[in-house]
């Protein structure tokens, strides 16, 4: 923000996530809660830069408004695709969809790993994936009684969690332009090293084949299959969101546009990444994704129009109208981003959070053995309470490469740990932009999205904890994923037996 400058707010600078992250819990308004932290956060910037409370008021919109200008292709991008959203669901593509699904779908493990199939063939883009996935299984979770909580936890698992260790990804060249010379094959080295994505993805699997389900997410699903099959049923006449859909739909009217949205957004962020002129694909399609995503939007949208309109499924006057109801449905998701990411920026560069958190470790003088350990644990905090991974990276590779120049064997493990670190938090923090995006995307209450998943995440970052112990040790991944997965797989077996004894007892 212009006339600003980073201060060094030291453990004051913490406060403002910690509020945010504690105030969306205990209230469930994750907008107040979220302007809270924000207003905190200037609050503390003016406190230590010598400013007053006017100051620190004014630089709350002033922040949002800069978030807007610097986010905007983003923002373009969600309206867009909430666009497409509609007008396909207006045609009747959503309908017919569901319709099929529910007769070629009968249960709900065919359910949840479908969902869970596409999440991970679409991963070029977290952002792309959490809308994508949303917006073409929840007719058939719904349909199958799966809750929203659990839909919107397996979308956002396959999200960042497989983005991080997809080699051709926007992620994968953000990471490796992190590193510097060299980058991409060190990412290549550090994906097995990746114990929080790989072990989420076995959590989902465990999720996806058996009954395992507790805490929170235990409640949702339950208090979704008591519902009864007659709302079920009721369900499959309704039309979603109260749109008027029509009855001459295909389920063409569906896959068409969105598998023109995918090869179209691939194709569009690989143009605008200069793969034409020469760079290599990897490359061109992180330059800029978002660009490219929008691009790939845009042509659905009007390869959606020239389907529809002339067979008379939709008006043109109903088409125009469903954009704007599209564009309309994405604004609660849009103020949560916008307030998410001027936390975001507040914390990294007006008060410093990630720099505080880092030069703690670096002056705690930890052994290079319990370094990856440790470095995953700080990397798991500083992403919750910023809610980025690409700024938690951002700030610890460095610091990483720097540790480990004495002993280079474990650098590759402690980059694997900075990034699974970092991963945590985009996939669980309520401040994170995947979060919001995987609740959006399931219509899912955000905060019950949050609620529920955190003890799926917890679970699996403690795992993942254990295996770096041995990691940075061994200096070898076959041994930290086998325990890794092992520890996962025995203590949903355990979770469950508790849950089994709990029921009998009830």
């Amino acid at each position: 923000m212009e006339g600003v400058e980073l201060i060094n707010a030291g453990w004051l600078s913490i406060l403002p996530p910690l509020l945010a992250i504690v105030l969306a819990l205990l209230t469930k308004e994750v907008i107040l809660s979220l302007t809270a932290g924000v207003l905190s956060g200037m609050l503390i910037y003016a406190g230590c830069a010598g400013g007053d409370f006017i100051e620190a008021l004014i630089n709350v919109p002033r922040m949002m408004a800069e978030q807007i200008g610097g986010n905007g292709m983003m923002l373009l991008f969600l309206s867009l695709l909430g666009a497409l959203v509609i007008v396909v669901t207006m045609a009747g593509g959503s309908r017919a969809y569901g319709n099929w699904a529910h007769k070629k779908i009968r249960s709900r493990t065919a359910g949840k790993f479908l969902t869970w199939l596409l999440g991970v063939v679409i991963f070029i883009d977290d952002y792309f994936n959490c809308l994508t996935v949303g917006t073409v299984m929840r007719p058939v979770t719904d349909k199958l009684g799966i809750s929203r909580e659990k839909l919107a936890y397996i979308i956002d698992a396959t999200a960042a969690p497989i983005c991080i260790i997809a080699p051709i990804s926007s992620w994968a060249v953000a990471v490796a332009s992190q590193v510097g010379e060299g980058g991409f094959e060190t990412f290549l080295q550090a994906i097995p090293y990746n114990l929080y994505a790989l072990m989420t993805f076995v959590m989902v699997g465990i999720i996806c084949f058996t009954r395992f389900d507790f805490g929170p997410m235990r409640k949702a699903e339950l208090r979704r299959q008591a519902e009864g099959a007659e709302q079920k049923e009721e369900a499959m006449d309704t039309d979603a969101d109260g749109i008027h859909a029509s009855d001459r739909g295909t389920i063409w009217d569906l896959i068409v546009p969105v598998l023109v949205l995918i090869a179209a957004s691939i194709v569009c962020m690989a143009y605008v990444g200069g793969w034409a002129q020469g760079v290599p694909f990897v490359e061109a399609i992180g330059e800029n994704p978002t660009l490219g995503l929008t691009l790939g939007a845009l042509i659905a949208l009007i390869v959606a129009f020239a389907m529809y309109i002339p067979r008379r499924l939709v008006k043109f006057r109903d088409f125009m109208g469903g954009i704007t109801q599209g564009v309309k449905s994405m604004v609660p998701a849009m103020v949560i981003l916008v307030l998410a990411w001027s936390l975001s920026s507040t914390c990294r560069y007006m008060l410093g959070t990630g720099d505080f958190v880092s030069d703690m470790v670096a002056k705690s003088g930890i052994s290079l053995s319990f370094l990856p350990a440790v470095i995953f644990a700080v990397a798991a905090f500083i992403s919750f309470s910023t809610g980025t991974a690409w700024g938690t990276f951002g700030i610890l590779l460095p610091i990483a490469a720097a540790a480990c120049q004495a002993e280079p064997s474990v650098l590759i493990v402690t980059i694997g740990a900075v990034l699974a670190g970092s991963v945590f938090g985009d996939h669980c923090s309520p401040i994170s932009d995947t979060t919001i995006l995987s609740s959006a995307g399931a219509k899912c209450d955000h905060i019950a999205h949050v609620s529920t998943q955190i003890p799926y995440a917890i679970l699996v970052a403690a795992v993942s904890f254990v295996g770096y112990l041995i990691a940075g040790f061994v200096r070898s991944p076959w041994l930290p994923l086998l325990i890794s997965a092992a520890l996962l797989l025995l203590a949903a077996f355990v979770i469950s037996r508790r849950e089994a004894r709990r029921d009998r007892a009830s």
